[in-house]
């Protein structure tokens, strides 16, 4: 069942969602050849809880980090690792902060030094992606609207988009109802209305969409090795359009 919110309750998401974007924003500052997403791991924990925000997804199921770190074929749920990242990575961090009960969720994904024109291109397109989707999320339109804009987009292309790991609600929990793959008919899937949250989060792949989990049973990964982008916000859907919860641009609101 889909737990809509009250505009109060959507306030105190855009608070989470707000040190989730403020802590991109850091997270921004630090990304280099030579550092480490471990170094971004500690950095992020430490962000969140200056704050009083919990970072939810350390021991969300066993999950023993504040972020997914994930480098170039890693699609999502990567592990921090203290390998130094390479001029040339690009690099998909997933934080998620909850204050006060409520959650906000975004991830972002980062160049590494200089990048390829090929991951450059990948990384346009997949944000592309995000803010077709984002522009569709009023009321009255339906979730096979947001993703045929994602899935249209990505396929016109040549990028094939992930299936296997979904997007969701968002509230006091991290996963809500619904749940949803970003492929979609239009007309089609559930009617947004009002006081819905929930996540945008398309993930491009450069070849497959298909995957594979790595033996730790987190880490997901390109199955054919090719490169994966992901740009990821908390969205409302308010009777004034779209509202992005973990918008990084408007923090001074």
């Amino acid at each position: 069942m889909v737990t809509l919110k009250t505009p109060e309750e959507i306030g105190y998401m855009r608070r989470a969602g707000r040190i989730v974007a403020a802590c991109h924003r850091e997270v921004a500052k630090m990304i280099r050849p030579g550092v480490s997403t471990w170094d971004i791991e500690c950095m992020v924990e430490a962000f969140l809880l200056e704050r009083g925000a919990k970072p939810y997804t350390k021991g969300y199921k066993g999950y023993k980090y504040a972020t997914c770190a994930s480098v170039n074929d890693v699609i999502a749920h990567g592990f921090p690792s203290k390998e130094p990242l390479k001029n040339g990575d690009i690099v998909k961090i997933d934080i998620v902060a909850q204050l006060d009960g409520w959650v906000g969720d975004s991830a972002w994904c980062y160049a590494v030094g200089e990048v390829s024109p090929e991951a450059e291109r990948l990384m346009r397109v997949t944000r592309e992606a995000l803010e077709l989707g984002i522009a569709l999320a009023v009321p009255g339109n339906r979730l096979g609207d947001v993703m045929h804009a994602v899935q249209s987009h990505a396929e016109s292309n040549g990028y094939s988009v992930v299936r296997d790991l979904l997007g969701h609600g968002v509230g006091r929990q991290l996963h809500e109802e619904p749940n949803y793959m970003h492929v979609g008919t239009p007309g089609k899937g559930y009617r947004l209305k009002e006081g819905m949250v929930f996540t945008i989060e398309p993930m491009l792949n450069q070849g497959t969409y298909r995957m594979t989990i790595d033996r730790d049973g987190w880490t997901a990964r390109t199955a054919d090795g090719k490169l994966s982008a992901q740009y990821e916000h908390t969205v409302a859907v308010t009777k004034d359009g779209p509202l992005v919860l973990t918008d990084q641009d408007n923090l001074e609101d």
